[in-house]
């Protein structure tokens, strides 16, 4: 009797446990999908993969493309969606041949009622062709398995290889039959507006049966004869190729490596990482991967709503921005006249990313906490290209600079990076590239997207002379906001003094803890704000701190509502010019009840129209400045309440603005376990500030190879659902008043224990 009871019980428990769903079960890919953009959309990937495979509905332009949920058809499956890049685009048909005559006389409908996505799978039906579509993939090859109907059509695949996909046309591309299951090729990607130089994407596409058949097209028509030879081939501009398979095929699989130096190294990616077919193991091999690295923090306690966005947004922050070297660590450096063939260093991948504009109230507190080893791989990307090209980066693509918006954000992930002991990189070597880019002829004196090799619409010769960029700088490029640029240089210096004091020098600290007050050069007391200055020196007349467009003259993408709080680095300072604190605190909150009456008025890239903006990165730190401030309560109100705007599950909310390849999706992890630094964590002695999580207990698995602690916890005692001010907290066991949290108490490992209570205590935290 006791036996059949044991096992009764252990047969509940077995069950119990393989119901506990796991982080990678509450990831929701389809969130925020009805506005998607070429990069923001990746099913069919692994963590920062090179392959981005899912189905693409609309391939034009840079917004408003790739997978939008209320498209209803498909018009390919491509294998790259990444900052301006693009590429390999494949699609199953059956019936008569009709690739040539382009997307849109093959692209099919589908319904998501037989849609099924999680992160590194997506499966949905073609029903156009009668198809079941299946893909996953591994870091460097995507893998597709399809089910044709029983109709004795014939089967096709289509690699439209120079059609026109996110960003531009193909300039030339290359397709070879090597055999009956193998395919070679390369596609040449043309400059872009914002990327200037031309992309090399190679590939090899196997398939699991043999092809009947080989063909092509050019310019619309087909290529008649290819079918003769075992290595035919064809090459130019507007091309495409084709496999016609038996009629009778119910079941094919395709395997597509990548590689941006060679053939040679595509060939080995898929030999180094998919050397098999089986590719129900490939698709949990991806799961398993996914959850290991969201798994990195655990929440419980929750409601199942906020369960799935928080593991949504981790998810975000750990895509968008992509490898693209091969697995031996070769990648292309485009910095120069030619391509060159380059390893990265110290053994760590090499990247492509959009800006880290904003990332610092992002990305580098997040992948700093739980992904150290991350941060250490894009400060060697960015070594490796100063060395190669004069210049560290603040958003190359291809091996390319692309200039992309203002100022040097690489400072700040540098100091949160370093300051925190993650250094495995040419310290030194990073430091001269950072120091460089703080001077005329340095990053900084890009203005977006300014290709020229001497390029001063940054306006740093102002900067140096005067303390502040002026409005009316002359030339190409974008984003000339001097005001923004003003206050983005003064807390770069910030962070730069913050290095050149971790590296013991201090005639450096100095200088640019001097520079960094740069900032009051635009505070004008006659208004109250941070006010754009003429090249005269004068006051900018007409001056309004909101205006109703995407940005305000002198604002980049925002307003002087919004960037006179920019000033991270010295809220203290700001405080003053305010006139005092009660003063700077009434301004503050004056302008989240302002701007409490419609949330998302800024929603849709209209940045400038509101009083606070979470729709984009220059206000994502403003509902924590209170925590700065001596108000703590009041940045747990109002963080609560951006957090509820944006708490939306569905394919039509959830970040109603631009999420920048994570940095939408880390700023929500950190409101959700109530950690956030206003400085960047870039300080010598970094920090964060706490405001109240939304579950009841968050763990966070530390990397043995960086910090001392296992584990740090951080609980609620009480319901932070309806709970939302803390009364009181404890820091292993011992009473904690303040509302500043050391990193070397959270990388030490330990656990903060919250009170809360459902009405403000003004008491704590001050």
């Amino acid at each position: 009797m006791r036996y059949r009871l044991t096992l009764c019980l252990l047969l509940l428990a077995a069950c119990v446990l393989a119901q506990i769903r796991q982080p990678v079960d509450y990831v929701n890919p389809l969130i925020d999908t009805h506005q998607s953009r070429w990069f923001y959309f990746s099913s069919a990937s692994r963590p920062f993969g090179m392959v981005n495979l899912s189905p693409d509905t609309n391939v034009r332009g840079s917004w408003e493309s790739g997978y939008l949920y209320d498209s209803t058809v498909v018009r390919c499956f491509s294998h790259v969606h990444a900052w301006q890049l693009a590429g390999v685009p494949v699609m199953p048909t059956t019936g008569e041949m009709r690739g040539h005559l382009g997307m849109d006389s093959t692209l099919s409908t589908f319904s998501h009622a037989t849609e099924q996505v999680s992160p590194g799978y997506h499966r949905l039906h073609l029903d156009r062709y009668g198809i079941d579509v299946e893909l996953t993939s591994t870091t460097r090859v995507g893998l597709h398995r399809y089910r044709f109907a029983d109709d004795g059509q014939p089967r096709h695949l289509l690699f439209d290889t120079g059609a026109f996909l996110a960003h531009d046309s193909t300039d030339y591309s290359m397709v070879r039959r090597v055999s009956p299951t193998e395919l070679e090729g390369y596609v040449i990607l043309g400059p872009t507006h914002r990327r200037p130089k031309p992309v090399r994407l190679y590939f090899i596409a196997h398939t699991d049966a043999p092809a009947a058949a080989f063909g092509g097209w050019r310019a619309g028509s087909l290529v008649p004869g290819l079918a003769e030879g075992p290595t035919d081939s064809l090459a130019g501009k507007d091309i495409g190729a084709y496999l016609t398979f038996a009629d009778t095929l119910t079941d094919l699989q395709l395997k597509v490596a990548l590689s941006y130096t060679s053939l040679s190294a595509a060939r080995a990616n898929l030999a180094a990482e998919l050397d098999h077919w089986d590719f129900d193991r490939v698709r949990q091999d991806a799961r398993a991967e996914w959850n290991a690295m969201l798994g990195r923090i655990e929440v419980s306690g929750g409601t199942e709503a906020r369960h799935v966005k928080f593991y949504t947004d981790l998810w975000h922050a750990l895509l968008g921005r992509r490898i693209i070297s091969d697995a031996d660590g070769s990648y292309p450096d485009n910095t120069g006249g030619v391509t060159q063939v380059r390893k990265s260093s110290h053994g760590y991948p090499h990247y492509n990313f959009d800006a880290w504009w904003g990332s610092h109230w992002s990305l580098n507190q997040l992948w700093s906490l739980a992904y150290p080893e991350i941060m250490d791989g894009f400060c060697n990307t960015m070594v490796d290209m100063y060395r190669n090209g004069g210049l560290i980066p603040r958003g190359p693509s291809g091996g390319n600079y692309t200039y992309v918006m203002i100022g040097d954000p690489a400072a700040s992930f540098f100091a949160a990076a370093l300051n925190k002991g993650i250094d495995d990189y040419d310290v030194e070597a990073a430091y001269a590239g950072l120091r460089k880019n703080a001077f005329v002829g340095g990053i900084r004196d890009h203005a977006g997207y300014e290709h020229r090799t001497l390029a001063f619409g940054g306006g740093m010769q102002y900067y140096e002379e005067r303390g502040y960029v002026p409005e009316g700088i002359e030339g190409p490029g974008g984003h000339k906001d001097g005001a923004s640029m003003t206050l983005e240089y003064a807390y770069q210096d910030w962070c730069l003094a913050q290095i050149a004091r971790r590296l013991g020098k201090q005639e450096d600290h100095d200088f640019f803890l001097q520079r960094s007050q740069n900032y009051r050069k635009l505070w004008n007391p006659a208004t109250g704000y941070m006010h754009p200055r003429e090249m005269d020196g004068s006051w900018m007349e007409d001056f309004q701190p909101v205006v109703d467009d995407f940005n305000a003259r002198g604002f980049c993408e925002a307003n002087s509502a919004i960037y006179t709080h920019y000033v991270p680095h010295d809220l203290p300072g700001l405080m003053e010019l305010f006139g005092g604190r009660q003063t700077y605190l009434d301004s503050l909150n004056g302008s989240f009840e302002k701007a409490e009456q419609d949330w998302l008025k800024a929603a849709g890239k209209v940045h400038a129209a509101n009083w606070v903006d979470y729709g984009n990165q220059p206000g994502t730190a403003m509902a924590h400045l209170f925590n700065v401030a001596g108000a703590p309560w009041l940045s747990q109100r109002w963080v609560r309440a951006i957090k509820d705007t944006y708490a939306d599950t569905t394919a039509y909310g959830g970040y109603h603005g631009d999420e920048d390849q994570g940095q939408m999706g880390a700023l929500g992890v950190l409101m959700a376990i109530g950690l956030f630094s206003v400085d960047g964590s870039a300080a010598a002695e970094p920090s964060y500030q706490i405001t109240t999580p939304v579950f009841k207990e968050i763990i966070v698995h530390l990397s043995p190879d960086y910090y001392t602690g296992d584990t740090f916890t951080i609980r609620v005692a009480g319901e932070p659902e309806e709970e939302l001010y803390i009364r009181g907290a404890t820091l292993d066991g011992q009473a904690w008043s303040g509302v500043d949290l050391p990193f070397d108490r959270v990388s030490g490992g330990g656990v903060l224990e919250l009170t809360t209570d459902s009405v403000p205590h003004k008491n704590w935290g001050r």
